[in-house]
């Protein structure tokens, strides 16, 4: 096998990260007995839980001049007599001398109230965490501090999670170990860092691209994707002033290892991609998130296929980039059905600079530069391609140079011969007072949002034609820009992002991907330096997008579940990531691209993330490393080829070679005929002991599916049910490709599958 490159995955689009409130649903009762033994348990487990309170104390007179290591010896007092003193150092977390008399320590519910019969206490309770989120993305998701599914999971707490990348700046506030425990005992890496710069935090350190070196981050991207995944909070993060609050990973209790097998420009290697992987599996990593791939190759000759199917023969989950070559179909990175793949969807938030008319029109731009001292008085609004002067209405170098657009708002076109805060730059040095960049009909209604250098706002094509058409109807048009900074809760997103790679899957046509849509449009995280010079003394933290991006959300949600469920495998946890995948956004209405065209199952997959139900899917589709090998031998790969991807000798034969569609996967994807196909798949209920599943079929156009049985229950004996899928084509219909769906419903679960089916 050549050693071929591979690219990591971001688009280097100045973006930044979001995330979506969704309530935490708690988990159904099983039977009323269990109800009964488990709601006590909880309450036990609730009263005999250690968390952090803080104890406020009242000084008696003899305290009131005591110095700090007399009142630490009273603080030790209030701690539990049956603990030794070395556990009440443990437990005493932090000693209060100044602006209050108190401690904070970590105790149960009734140590706490023991308290209460001590002289001298005042109150104690459970702390809370008061942030304000700038990686808007965990409360995109659902994520909350203290609630639900993010607290339930500890927030990753014991896991592992290894980043294959350009590297880390280790000494960046994101990994600080500042409430984090030693790494488990499983833990065997090592670091390559000189001195402290390795902590509980980030555990471990090793470079493959260049052996002997610090994997010190000459790129920033590793920095990036390792924060998100498992980033420390670091309060005060921004990016240009805007995106203000607490930069936080999704898997923030979660230990970090680094596997640095990119170079400073980008670039992988594959021996350099197979050395990190095998590395991380013995080092006992959980996660492998990678944000790296190339085009599409049989399974056989992918590096990264390869190492992921090692991996998970060890219960390591694999999650890994979709590709930035989208829109175009076929043009999938990290196709192999042991890999989460992943694409990217824009998030709620926009940075909004408003155009207005002399007319009183508004239309709604984005732009990261906002001047908080613009007039928003109007002002003359001057469109330079008026007199057909091409070059001019894109704004292009030099095009401004003798026209008069000094003081006045310029309409400039996308495209020509220069970027958009190239065009700013004409603008500007031809004396104009503010810029408003239209769109192209290609790219519709994707704007950017950029650090111009005067004030400016990108608006779409159609908006463009409206402006165009106010010029054209007044002797005086006359315009300004509203900036209003960020705006959260655009109704429209999740959107699928314009660059992320679609299907079908040219290496495995028969297996649907990508599987998950998850948020990298406008990213903000970890910085290798701070990108704002005028803030030149703060952590860095940039704002980039890509399915770089996507990948490590999807990480740190693997985490959480594998904190959350520690007994599931890589393919449970994948399935159960799928199969409660959201298909609205937050307006309700179905998931569209960034064209506002509806999109179909080869760009949104499964759907949009949704952590919260994935940690109670119910049902998932469950396949152990060997059910793959039938599925390899259907692909009609020779046994040599076989034994590289799963590191033995296989013999392939009729009774072992399966179709693609016959995977246990959670979703489907055939090529129907003029025959029909039948296909079986079995569930493992991970839900309620005793709960019923009756089918619901969204059938594609032109097929008819058929569900055997069409009703499952589970109520005691065995946890798995299988039933067959027989797909029919029942029409000639006039399109190459439909697609439905099929859901499992109970009372408290919907088990989604998407369906693609191609017609030949």
């Amino acid at each position: 096998m050549e050693n071929r490159r591979c690219e990591i995955f971001p688009t280097m689009l100045v973006t930044i990260l979001l995330s979506l409130s969704i309530l935490f649903s708690s988990t159904q009762a099983i039977t009323d007995q269990v109800v009964s033994s488990s709601t006590s348990n909880s309450i036990v487990n609730q009263e005999s839980k250690l968390e952090t309170y803080i104890v406020f104390l009242k000084k008696s007179e003899g305290m009131v001049s005591a110095k700090p290591e007399d009142l630490d010896n009273w603080y030790q007092s209030f701690l539990p007599a049956v603990t030794t003193s070395s556990s009440n150092q443990q437990r005493l977390i932090h000693s209060y001398h100044h602006v209050v008399t108190g401690f904070a320590a970590k105790l149960t519910k009734q140590e706490a109230k023991a308290m209460e019969t001590k002289e001298g206490f005042v109150s104690a309770w459970p702390q809370k965490v008061l942030n304000v989120k700038t990686t808007h993305t965990p409360n995109f998701l659902g994520l909350e501090q203290n609630l639900g599914f993010w607290n339930h999971s500890n927030y990753g707490k014991g896991v592992i999670v290894g980043v294959l990348d350009t590297g880390v700046t280790p000494n960046h506030p994101s990994f600080s170990d500042e409430g984090m425990p030693p790494p488990p005992p499983k833990w065997k890496g090592k670091c390559e860092f000189n001195g402290t710069l390795c902590n509980n935090k980030l555990i471990g350190a090793r470079n493959f691209y260049s052996a002997g070196t610090p994997p010190i981050d000459g790129h920033g991207h590793g920095t990036h994707t390792a924060s998100t995944a498992a980033g420390n909070p670091v309060p005060g993060a921004s990016f240009f002033e805007q995106y203000n609050g607490t930069a936080v990973g999704i898997a923030s209790s979660a230990h970090l290892a680094i596997y640095q097998v990119c170079s400073e420009f980008g670039s992988c290697s594959e021996s350099d991609i197979l050395a990190g992987m095998d590395t991380a599996v013995e080092d006992g990593v959980d996660v492998l998130s990678l944000s790296l791939g190339g085009p599409s190759v049989p399974f056989y000759e992918d590096s990264i296929a390869i190492g992921a199917f090692g991996a998970i023969q060890k219960g390591i989950f694999v999650s890994c980039a979709a590709g930035n070559s989208g829109p175009s179909n076929e043009s999938l990175s990290n196709e192999a059905p042991w890999i989460l793949t992943v694409g990217a969807s824009t998030v709620d938030r926009s940075i909004r600079a408003t155009v207005m008319l002399g007319n009183n029109a508004q239309y709604d731009g984005e732009s990261f530069y906002q001047p908080t001292n613009f007039s928003s008085s109007l002002l003359p609004l001057f469109y330079a391609g008026s007199n057909g002067n091409e070059s001019a209405a894109f704004c292009d170098p030099g095009s401004l140079k003798d026209v008069d657009v000094r003081g006045k708002v310029v309409l400039c076109e996308r495209g020509g011969y220069s970027g958009l805060v190239y065009k700013g730059q004409e603008v500007k040095d031809a004396g104009g007072a503010a810029m408003i960049v239209m769109n192209d009909e290609f790219y519709g209604n994707v704007t950017t949002a950029s650090l111009h250098v005067l004030p400016a706002s990108h608006v779409t094509y159609a908006d463009g034609l409206s402006i165009k058409a106010y010029i054209n109807s007044t002797s005086s048009p006359m315009a300004t820009i509203l900036f209003k900074g960020t705006v959260f809760g655009v109704p429209y997103a999740p959107q699928v992002a314009m660059f992320s790679s679609r299907g079908p899957s040219l290496a495995s046509p028969g297996i649907l991907k990508p599987d998950i849509l998850g948020p990298g449009v406008r990213i903000l995280a970890a910085w290798l330096h701070p990108v704002d010079n005028r803030l030149n003394t703060t952590p860095g933290f940039n704002v980039i997008s890509g399915t770089s991006m996507a990948t490590p959300h999807l990480s740190g949600i693997a985490a959480l579940l594998k904190s959350s469920h520690p007994d599931w495998s890589p393919a449970a946890i994948k399935s159960a990531i799928m199969t409660t995948a959201n298909l609205t956004n937050l307006g309700g209405m179905p998931i569209t691209d960034q064209f506002f065209v509806p999109v179909d199952v080869f760009g949104i997959g499964s759907g949009h993330v949704n952590p919260t139900k994935a940690d109670d899917p119910g049902l998932v589709y469950d396949i152990q490393p060997d059910d793959y090998i039938p599925y390899l031998c259907g692909l009609g790969y020779n046994e040599t080829v076989i034994g590289i991807i799963v590191q033995r000798p296989v013999t392939c034969s009729n009774s072992s070679s399966i179709p693609e569609a016959q995977l246990n996967y959670p979703s489907f994807s055939i090529k129907l005929g003029s025959g029909p196909q039948a296909y079986t798949r079995t569930v493992t209920n991970v839900g309620p002991l005793k709960s019923s599943y009756i089918a619901e079929i969204i059938s594609p156009q032109g097929v008819d599916v058929k569900v055997i049985p069409s009703a499952i229950e589970f109520g005691g004996g065995s946890s798995k049910a299988t039933y067959s899928v027989t797909f029919t084509r029942t029409a000639n219909v006039k399109v190459p490709f439909a697609q439905g769906y099929l859901n499992w419903v109970s009372a408290d679960h919907v088990v989604r599958s998407p369906i693609a089916v191609i017609f030949e």
